[in-house]
């Protein structure tokens, strides 16, 4: 029998606890997210995406929502209740309902957030989501292997490394990344990995 999973597109979820707003991106979102890309160059340097300037970043929303229109991904926006202010953006993406899985990724924040627990407030909100909203049965992270900081991160909420895909992706630059992949499953996080995630957000 083939599982129910329970996720409609044209739906705009908003995932919320006492620290942060996790709402459907907008592209009217531009005049919240514009002001990181020229005061703080360091959050692109490992993306895939040549983000500059106004246009650039732009340019990136609205992909993420015409991807969300094809039904092939589900960008938020970061709200930040302890600053007061939105930080950044994550999504679903390369999502298969049918199959029950995706990828969560394209997350990146204002410095300003770094190291103050929104993180994992965030991914918290959305692995709930995931697994117990949506019951999808796996949910894979992929970065820049480079990226020591982001891999840290996802090592820390319970992802499990499961390889690198060697020679993956062009960078922006002319370079091309190795890049690391990691999952948490379904029954991993009903077993264990929720209430270690809940632990360290003190909830």
């Amino acid at each position: 029998m083939q599982p129910n999973f329970l996720f409609d597109f044209k739906e705009d979820y908003l995932l919320e606890n006492n620290r942060v707003v996790v709402r459907p991106l907008q592209l009217s979102d531009i005049g919240y997210l514009a002001p990181f890309v020229l005061s703080e160059p360091t959050i692109w340097t490992y993306s895939l995406s040549a983000i500059k300037s106004y246009s650039d970043i732009e340019s990136y929303i609205k992909k993420a929502i015409d991807e969300r229109h094809q039904q092939k991904a589900y960008p938020f926006i970061v709200f930040d209740k302890q600053l007061n202010k939105y930080m950044g953006s994550t999504r679903l993406y390369d999502m298969e309902i049918a199959f029950g899985t995706t990828l969560l990724g394209y997350t990146w924040y204002g410095k300003q957030s770094w190291g103050t627990g929104l993180n994992l407030n965030c991914k918290y909100l959305l692995l709930n989501f995931a697994f117990e909203q949506m019951n999808l049965k796996r949910v894979e992270f992929r970065a820049d292997n480079n990226n020591k900081r982001s891999i840290a991160s996802m090592q820390k909420i319970g992802c499990t490394v499961e390889g690198i895909l060697r020679n993956h992706l062009p960078m922006p630059d002319g370079s091309r990344r190795d890049t690391v992949v990691l999952s948490i499953l379904q029954e991993e996080w009903i077993q264990d990995k929720k209430n270690k995630l809940l632990s360290l957000i003190g909830l």
